[in-house]
């Protein structure tokens, strides 16, 4: 067994599309993709782009609202995660900062959708 450390000083501070507080950790590459471990410190954002490949965002702690190519606004929590097609615009911000998990590439998501009406 071998133990990844990411700790902070590992991280490598994003400030593309007008980003803020944001860094990432590269974690592993996978068969045509990679994961990455990011954070968002409090007001922190991740300015709008488009995603090169699938993009499985997984947040681990804190809060997280997300959008896609229509701009509007979902909360994400602890153990919720958000789907971005290639090519789809998105946008990530944390009011009181968050941890999140992201897999990109060939990415098939075995997962219940949320019913945004509920």
């Amino acid at each position: 067994m071998r133990i990844l450390e990411l700790d902070a000083d590992r991280a490598r501070t994003v400030t593309d599309f007008g980003s803020e507080r944001f860094t990432v950790t590269p974690m592993a590459q996978i068969a045509r993709g990679v994961m990455t471990f990011l954070r968002l410190g409090p007001g922190g954002r991740i300015g709008r782009h488009a995603a090169v490949r699938r993009q499985l965002f997984l947040v681990v702690a804190g809060d997280a609202i997300v959008s896609g190519a229509d701009g509007t606004e979902h909360p994400l929590k602890p153990g919720h995660a958000a789907l971005w097609e290639p090519g789809e615009s998105h946008e990530t911000r944390s009011l009181s900062g968050m941890m999140a998990v992201i897999t990109e590439g060939d990415v098939r998501a075995f997962l219940i959708e949320h019913d945004k009406g509920a």
